[in-house]
This record gives structure tokens, C-alpha cells and sequence, in this order.
């Protein structure tokens, strides 16, 4: 089996550093984890938060630890950098290979979409970010590591999308772009939600916004080729 990830991300309107960060890394044993973070507020302070807590959660999960144990680290790290008085949210996307299973970890307003192989599920308890709060519990979930699931999740600028323009985000158009295609069309439903959320907005996004997603697909060669795709943007 292969696993693809499509991410596509943007900043608020009219704000030069996108308060969001999304890092990934290789498991030791074996797999990809995404981590995507939301820092308070916007522009470079958020982008300072964000950037802290992705690299952090890369450097644990690069070195072993559990993602539940990771999510308790980055946030008691957090809250001990910025004294209690910063705080961004957390979700971390994971392929483990080793255990065979899809991990998926929130500390996030914002749901995580899995279609399996029984249909579409949204896990969208409410759980508090990470940084504030002495204690923190992360929501994790797992599912069986197998062709055809797709893991989607994203951060609050796409929820709250069209809002301050009087519309709403109907998942259920989300939902319907999961199940029209395959996993290995990661990246086309990472921009596909994101040029939802920027329509609703009328592309002139109200705040930062990341789409992160995670496909299980069968093995396309026997060559283990890793590739990587990375599109960029310079200053305007």
C-alpha cells in the first residue's frame, strides 16, 4: 500500500504570514504522520505559535514517542514557553505501518473526516486546544490501515468559512467531494475544499486556511519511489 497527502493551505485577507503550520515526518518504524497546527490569533505571532508546536510534535514523533503522548508534550512545551497565555490547536494525522493502523489525533474545534470502508464518519467532539489549561486530555482515534480510507481535516478558517458574508459551510458538500474520489487524489481534495471555503469568502479569506489529507491506495509499483510535490508561493 502507498499513502498519499494532499495539503493546501492560505492566508487572512490582506495579512502577509499565514498563522497556520503543517510539517510532516517519517515514523521511525515505519509511516508518515501530518501534524497541522492553528496558533492564536493571526500574522506572525500566529505563525510563531503554530510553527513552535508543529516542529516540536515532528521532533517527538521522529524520535518515537506516541502521538497521545506527543499531543501532552507539545502542549505541556507550549504552556510552559508562553506561560499559559497562548494557545493554538492540534491535529495530528498518522500512517503507522509498524501497527498497521490510521491515528488520528485533535486537540481542535475542527472535525477529522474518515470514509472507510463502511462509509463516512465525522469525529468532532469537543476537546480544548493545547497551551492554556494546566491539564490536557488530546481525543485519539484509530482505524484499520487499509486501502480506500481517506482521513480529512482542516483548520478553522475553512469551518467558519462565509460566515461574516451571511453563508454557512454545508459539510455535506465536503462529504460528497470525499466520496466522488479515490485516495490517491489526496492533493485534488485538499484544493477542491480549500476553493470551497475561499468561494464562501468570496476568496477574500476572513482568516488563515489549511486543508490537510491523508489516502491509503494500493501499491502502484513495486519500485519504492517516495515523491514529494511542493508548490510555494513567493511574497506578493
Amino acid at each position: 500500500m502507498e499513502i498519499k497527502v494532499g495539503i493546501a493551505k492560505t492566508n487572512k485577507y490582506a495579512v502577509s504570514d499565514c498563522g497556520d503550520s503543517v510539517e510532516t515526518v517519517e515514523r521511525p518504524r515505519g509511516g508518515i504522520s501530518i501534524m497541522l497546527a492553528d496558533g492564536q490569533g493571526s500574522g506572525k505571532a500566529a505563525k510563531m505559535t503554530s510553527s513552535l508546536v508543529v516542529n516540536k510534535a515532528a521532533q517527538l514523533i521522529a524520535e518515537g514517542a506516541r502521538d497521545g503522548a506527543v499531543a501532552r508534550a507539545v502542549h505541556d512545551y507550549l504552556y510552559a514557553m508562553k506561560d499559559g497565555k497562548v494557545s493554538s490547536t492540534l491535529t495530528i494525522l498518522s500512517a503507522d505501518y509498524d501497527a498497521q493502523i490510521l491515528l488520528f489525533c485533535r486537540n481542535s474545534n475542527c472535525p477529522v473526516i474518515v470514509r472507510g470502508q463502511f462509509g463516512i464518519d465525522v469525529y468532532e467532539q469537543e476537546v480544548a486546544p493545547i497551551g492554556v489549561h494546566k491539564q490536557m486530555k488530546p481525543l485519539l482515534e484509530q482505524t484499520i490501515l487499509e486501502p480506500g480510507t481517506i482521513l480529512v481535516s482542516y483548520s478553522d478558517g475553512v469551518q467558519a468559512a462565509g460566515r461574516k458574508r451571511g453563508k454557512v459551510m454545508d459539510r455535506e458538500h465536503i462529504i460528497k467531494i470525499i466520496e466522488k474520489h479515490s485516495p490517491g487524489d489526496a492533493t485534488f481534495i485538499a484544493e477542491f475544499i480549500l476553493e470551497y471555503a475561499l468561494e464562501l469568502d468570496d476568496y477574500r479569506p476572513g482568516d488563515d486556511m489549511t486543508v490537510i489529507v491523508m489516502g491509503v491506495t494500493e501499491t502502484e509499483t513495486d519500485h519504492k519511489i517516495e515523491k514529494i510535490s511542493v508548490s510555494f508561493p513567493g511574497p506578493s
